[in-house]
């Protein structure tokens, strides 16, 4: 899929097969992975609508398209070594619309539009 970066990496975490991602997501996460010169640990990727709803998150409604990672574009990701808060600063210059920035992970999505946060 990528010099760094299996598609089994991505994988929904509940088993169910469903490993979906985006091209464009992939390309960004080399970046991160060039910049830091360090391994990427994909925490959460791709989840099908029952794991999303497990791990608490965004759901669709009528009026939202719900979590980026039921689509494959978005990855909880742990670079070794490098606090989340750094590596969400440096994924913002780099490019990927959708950051957040939690205490031991940075979310990083490819949507189309700009959204950024700090979680718990």
């Amino acid at each position: 899929m990528s010099p760094n970066f299996k598609r089994s990496e991505f994988a929904c975490k509940c088993g169910c097969g469903y490993d979906t991602v985006d091209y464009e997501l992939v390309q960004h996460l080399e970046q991160l992975r060039a910049h830091f010169d360090r391994p990427i640990k994909i925490t959460s990727g791709c989840r099908c609508t029952e794991h999303n709803a497990a791990v608490g998150g965004a759901q669709k409604t009528d009026t939202s398209m719900g979590s980026q990672h039921l689509y494959g574009r978005a990855a909880d990701i742990q670079v070794q070594s490098v606090d989340p808060a750094i590596v969400y600063e440096v994924a913002v210059q780099i490019g990927f619309n959708g950051t957040g920035c939690y205490s031991t992970f940075t979310h990083c999505d490819t949507r189309n539009y700009k959204a950024t946060w700090e979680g718990a």
